[in-house]
């Protein structure tokens, strides 16, 4: 009986062994140069490894490293504790569209990806000056399970953080200057369709305001995509409302020269008032889940001037999820004030 017993437990280790040797196990490393004398020189490499016993499938969210798009997917400080003002793109992201077209990259264990970033699009080192930098990637990665298709968070083992000394030329040339029209290579077809998009954008970020200021205890609407309610956290999501309720979308610039698949659209949040619309936006339904007028809320969202909204979550699950787990993110996620003023499906 004894044996038997002792054969069950050790098989019950194994077991439990096996399962937390199968657990899926990234390390994170930057490299680049030393030094640069001019910013358009701060091109660095991240280099992502599977440390696990098993393959991996990782989404190349814009929020992430995976991605060469400039989004602030970095943390950058001085020896000071000065940091580089932020001039890259906030993006909303198709998150199933992106696993069922295959945006991923599967590594086998052992394996590694490298990204190539340019800083110099994300970040403006004139803000803060020359001086040596500690530069820390983000090391956050979503894990797509291939059966549910559903997401998992693993936070990637980080490597020494990377140094460089920066001096010299610290600012890029800024286009935003030469944009003139409200429309930029958009057909005439397109420019209807964002018109449109734009009255119903109105009528969300209107009803949304207004719904803020008539319900300042918790409700399902709110807590859904806000979390547990507290007065702070209430008036920073209706400060935000109130200035998007504020803002003219029809004297916004819309710019539809964006090819870049699985991605909704992107702005640069201190180019108030501009919008660059991209594939997925064109084939979203006019209103409802993921929609074109709650697009321009959620890009609209990013803008400094309107509260610098950040990409913590993408999807309604994840939006979710994050107001359950971290309220305090999610009144500064740009999707949970999209889902909150499209309200689809309604809640009271």
């Amino acid at each position: 009986m004894y044996s038997k017993l002792l054969t069950i437990a050790l098989l019950a280790v194994t077991v439990s062994s096996a399962a937390i040797n199968a657990a899926p196990s990234l390390s994170l490393e930057i490299t680049g140069a030393d030094a640069a004398e001019k910013v358009e020189d701060m091109i660095i490499s991240t280099i992502i490894t599977n440390k696990g016993e098993a393959p991996v499938v990782l989404l190349n969210a814009p929020s992430g490293v995976l991605s060469d798009l400039p989004t602030e997917s970095f943390q950058i400080t001085d020896e000071k504790g000065a940091s580089p003002e932020f001039i890259g793109m906030r993006v909303k992201y198709a998150v199933n569209q992106a696993i069922e077209s295959g945006d991923v990259t599967t590594l086998a264990p052992g394996q590694s990806a490298t990204v190539q970033h340019d800083l110099s699009k994300a970040y403006n080192f004139a803000s803060s000056g020359e001086g040596r930098y500690s530069i820390k990637a983000t090391n956050q990665f979503y894990i797509v399970d291939q059966s549910t298709k559903e997401l998992k968070v693993v936070e990637a083992e980080v490597g020494k953080e990377h140094v460089a000394f920066i001096s010299g030329k610290l600012a890029t040339r800024d286009e935003s200057l030469e944009r003139r029209a409200s429309f930029v290579q958009c057909t005439a077809a397109r420019q209807a369709a964002v018109n449109s998009a734009i009255r119903e954008a109105s009528r969300y970020a209107s009803n949304a305001h207004s719904y803020l200021q008539s319900h300042a205890a918790a409700t399902p609407r709110y807590t859904t995509w806000f979390g547990v309610l507290t007065t702070a956290r209430h008036n920073i999501v209706r400060e935000h409302f109130r200035r998007l309720n504020s803002n003219n979308f029809n004297a916004f610039k819309y710019f539809c020269d964006c090819t870049r698949p699985n991605v909704y659209a992107f702005v640069y949040p201190n180019q108030f008032g501009e919008i660059h619309l991209c594939p997925v936006f064109w084939n979203a339904p006019l209103t409802g889940t993921d929609s074109k007028a709650g697009t321009i809320i959620h890009e609209s969202s990013h803008f400094t001037a309107n509260g610098g909204t950040q990409d913590y979550a993408y999807g309604q699950t994840n939006a979710r999820s994050l107001a359950r787990t971290n309220p305090d993110r999610a009144v500064m996620n740009a999707d949970s004030h999209e889902y909150f003023a499209e309200n689809n499906p309604p809640l009271a």
